[in-house]
């Protein structure tokens, strides 16, 4: 296959791959939202039962139930008691924020102690995250025994907060494989196919002759193998002898699609790449400062 054919056969690939990642990246912070949010407010219904069930014992009731909590609106609830109840105004503040502490969604709170036959606000308060814009009055006020609902709104803020939160928490995630899957899909860039022309990989570089495909450097009888990289570095020098070559094209080219470029790294290979030639004083890599690099190759 040419190169051009197996360069975009590469690129189809990685589109491909990069649209299903991103498919099953939606799919799955979706489900995580959803889950995380349900348990949650699952996990909130309880604790505004175990308000009710401490308001009923500091109320002298260890017999009576607390009837099934009601959810009125998106962030409002209600709690509702089989028989008439008293409470302190400041037990039932103190109770209330103890346990909604343990709510990942609670931020800010509005309760409001209804009478049943009327729904009048016999007593109520404000509490937020902040707590110098706490609103409580009437503390230490004993309330006649009556029949009570238990009503409170939360700030919707708090939902939003925490669904951010599990979102940021799937997308490193995700972040994390992607990466991983598109540094191993990406096409890199190959050396040539000697099945096209077998001298397309052999370059004469004064007294050496540089096997591009086989990745040596063959002198006076003597091999030396070189690593894949170097073979890249030596391999853009030898198509452009005694040109300057950019310092920038050579790490795009060598390590862009490596997901990364480093810069120190050009440097250690132009170093062991020298110390390979050192055999032959008519081939030089030079700096040509500012610019880049050079093979100088005089004959």
């Amino acid at each position: 296959m040419p190169d051009n054919q197996k360069l975009l056969s590469g690129k189809k690939k990685y589109l491909v791959g990069l649209m299903l990642l991103l498919f099953v990246s939606a799919i799955c912070a979706a489900f995580t939202i959803t889950d995380s949010d349900d348990f949650a407010i699952a996990r909130r219904e309880i604790l505004l039962r175990r308000i009710g069930h401490e308001l009923l014992l500091q109320s002298g009731d260890s017999t009576s139930r607390v009837l099934p909590v009601k959810k009125i609106a998106e962030n409002e609830y209600q709690i509702w008691f089989e028989n008439e109840l008293t409470f302190q105004t400041d037990s039932l503040v103190n109770t209330t924020q103890r346990l909604l502490a343990q709510d990942p969604l609670t931020t800010d709170y509005v309760v409001n102690v209804l009478n049943c036959g009327n729904t009048s606000v016999a007593y109520g308060y404000a509490m937020s995250k902040n707590t110098k814009d706490d609103i409580v009055s009437c503390i230490g006020r004993k309330q006649p025994k009556a029949c009570y609902i238990i009503n409170i709104k939360f700030n919707p803020k708090g939902i939003t907060t925490a669904k951010n939160g599990y979102l940021l928490g799937s997308l490193s995630f995700l972040a994390f494989v992607g990466f991983i899957f598109l540094r191993t899909a990406k096409p890199k860039a190959t050396l040539p196919d000697n099945n096209n022309n077998n001298n397309n990989n052999l370059f004469n570089l004064g007294s050496v002759l540089f096997d591009a495909k086989n990745r040596k450097l063959i002198m006076n009888e003597k091999t030396i193998d070189l690593t894949g990289t170097e073979t890249r570095v030596l391999l853009i020098f030898a198509l452009s002898p005694n040109e300057t070559i950019e310092r920038s094209r050579l790490q795009k080219e060598i390590w862009e699609d490596e997901g990364v470029i480093v810069g120190r790294s050009l440097d250690m290979f132009i170093s062991k790449l020298r110390k390979k030639l050192e055999h032959d004083p008519n081939i030089q890599i030079v700096v040509i400062r500012g610019k880049g690099y050079k093979l100088n190759i005089t004959f």
